[in-house]
């Protein structure tokens, strides 16, 4: 697994070629290019992690909570 930031893709967005995601990331919506990972395999209430504003994976729920755990670790999560 790589560093990354997860999120949880809220909706596909029109034109683009199909290739980008509106992401929930801790509350804030980004968009986030889904192009590097197979065609159709993600959707709205996946999760992604992301690293510098591409998808390179789909997680799950528990494997967002991991990197979340991480990046706290890290001192680079949420605060409380």
């Amino acid at each position: 697994m790589c560093l990354g930031i997860p999120g949880r893709v809220v909706e596909l967005a029109e034109g683009y070629h199909d290739q980008i995601a509106l992401v929930d990331v801790s509350g804030e919506t980004r968009k986030v290019n889904i192009g590097m990972l197979d065609e159709g395999s993600v959707g709205p209430g996946d999760w992604v992690i992301i690293h510098m504003g591409f998808a390179v994976e789909k997680t799950d729920e528990a494997g967002a909570a991991e990197a979340f755990t991480g990046l706290k670790l890290l001192g680079r999560g949420e605060e409380p």
